[in-house]
This record gives C-alpha cells, structure tokens and sequence, in this order.
C-alpha cells in the first residue's frame, strides 16, 4: 500500500498540522482527513524576546488506498434530540472533518442554551491559538443555525476537551490579579490580545469590582481589554 507523506512547519504544532493537510489535499484531491496521521517531530520554541524562535514541525502521512472520499450523509435527530440539535452536530462534525482532527461530538440542549462538545485525543488544532479556531467554529456554528430565525436564536456554545472551563478559569484568575494590580498601582493595566470570546470573559469577571474599570483597546485580531482604577480616565 503506498503513502504518502509531508513534512510541514508552524508557530505552533496546530498550524503545522494545519499546513501539513492542506499539502496533503493539494497532493491527493479529495483524501479523507481523517485518514491522516501525525508524528510531532518537535514542538517549537519560541525564544526570549523572539530570538532563538523555532518552528514547530510535523510529518503528516495517509495511505492513498485508504483514504476514500468522505460522501456527505444527512444527519437525523438522535433519540431526545431536537431538530436543532441534530442540524448543530452535523454542522460541527462537517467542519471537524474538513480541518482533519478526529473526535466524537455531542449536543447538549436546554432551554438557555446549546453546547456541543467535542472530545478526542490532540484536539489543540481544533482549538487553535488562544481559542481563535474553535471560537470562529463556534461563530460559524451560531450563524449556520439561526440563519434567519433571529427571534429563536440562543447562545450556542462550542467546546473542545473541556477547553472553556480551562481557559475561562484563567481568565477569571487573571482579571482578578489584573484588578489588584491596578487598584494597588492607580496605574492602567492592558492585558494581552484577546479574542472577543475572551475579553467578554475578563469584562463579566470585572463588571460589578468597585475598585476598577475595563475597556476593550486596539484593533483585531490585537484588540485586548485594560484594567484601569475608577478614579482614572480611560
């Protein structure tokens, strides 16, 4: 059986995975991502102030043979699940097959929200740096949805591996040592580029604090939020 192998750099072992399956596509019209698999040759390292950066890299491999192309099948409602749901899950698992992570997905369903949950194994490309891929899944999952149905729309929330709570988690922690160190200081404190998922996260933590103030600064993608003590002018 023949194979077919690349060997791709990124920033990170994600976007080196990333780059590694679009060669592979380019090579091989049509494979199914899924197929693929990865050995991380190195992880990369980024250096002090950037100097002595090294790339992450990747050897990605597929057997041509065994990588037939993915036909498209409708996905109909599980048992207890509503129409909604099951459009939601198809959608998101479409899109994980398209970026070529494996992983199992679920939907979750109340009356306040929908959240879908994917687990697997090395699901950091699906995340992406600082959340950037799986918040624009989650954008795109929420816009696919509710397509001209804004009076039924709810909050849908995608997660990865417990992703959100891990990272809102830090998120709160920081805002909270953000917040002391601003009021400690009377000095402005600017937080660093932060998704608009993320900064929401750092302006709800802080919205009632008496002592300080946020504000988001910048323009995307290196918007990020400052902390600033009320008695300061923004």
């Amino acid at each position: 059986m023949s194979e077919i192998s690349v060997e791709m750099t990124g920033e990170t072992v994600g976007e080196a995975k990333w780059a590694a399956v679009r060669e592979l596509e380019r090579m091989h019209p049509g494979l199914d991502k899924a197929a693929v698999r990865f050995q991380v040759v190195t992880e990369g390292e980024r250096g002090l102030l950037g100097v002595g950066y090294e790339p992450a890299r990747v050897v990605a491999s597929v057997d041509e043979e065994a990588a037939p192309i993915r036909e498209h099948v409708e996905t109909a409602p599980r048992d207890g699940e509503s129409d909604d749901a099951a459009r939601l899950r198809e959608v998101v698992e479409r899109i994980v097959h398209e970026i070529g992570v494996q992983c199992t997905v679920e939907v979750e369903e109340s009356e306040d929200e929908i959240r879908v949950v994917c687990n697997g194994h090395d699901l950091g490309m699906l995340i992406g740096r600082h959340g950037q891929t799986i918040d624009a899944i989650q954008y795109l999952a929420n816009a696919i949805l509710f397509r001209g149905r804004y009076e039924e729309r709810k909050p849908v929330t995608v997660d990865a591996a417990g992703y959100r709570d891990r990272r809102q988690a830090t998120l709160d922690a920081l805002a909270v040592r953000m917040a002391e160190q601003a009021s400690a200081t009377g000095q402005r404190v600017e937080l660093e580029p932060m998704t608009a998922v993320e900064r929401k996260i750092v302006h709800e933590k802080l919205k009632d604090d008496p002592e300080v103030e946020t504000a988001s600064e910048g323009t995307e993608p290196n918007r990020f939020v400052v902390v600033f003590p009320r008695h300061v002018d923004v």
